[in-house]
């Protein structure tokens, strides 16, 4: 099942892991939106520097620290995802606790690790 995925930290640089998962999504077949705050590509996708709002949003993935997560609470919250996965050092309890206030599901885990064992 396609579940269009916001990645929110996009980077052009191979070594990040929001390059490898944006990669790794296209491979299962999931429509990314790379979204983060340096022009760049990955794979084909231009990286979005503004907040734009896109309607049937699955997940987003979240590859910003929990200290630059400020500006981009209000933005999440108004893509109305499904889900929002905390990648490894971006877990963010208070901001947990306002998804699920919205009905949005927080998820502590890795998007590679998902991906890889089958169960995004």
């Amino acid at each position: 099942m396609n579940k269009k995925t916001v990645v929110i930290g996009a980077s052009d640089n191979p070594e990040r892991y929001s390059y490898k998962a944006t990669i790794a999504l296209q491979k299962h077949n999931h429509e990314v939106v790379p979204i983060g705050i340096r022009k760049g590509a990955i794979n084909g996708l231009e990286i979005i520097l503004d907040k734009p709002i896109f309607s049937d949003v699955d997940t987003v993935t979240l590859y910003v620290g929990p200290q630059n997560q400020d500006s981009w609470k209000e933005y999440i919250l108004n893509l109305k995802p499904k889900r929002v996965i905390f990648n490894p050092g971006t877990e963010n309890p208070e901001f947990e606790k306002q998804l699920q206030e919205h009905s949005i599901e927080s998820v502590e885990a890795c998007t590679l690790v998902m991906l890889s064992i089958g169960n995004y």
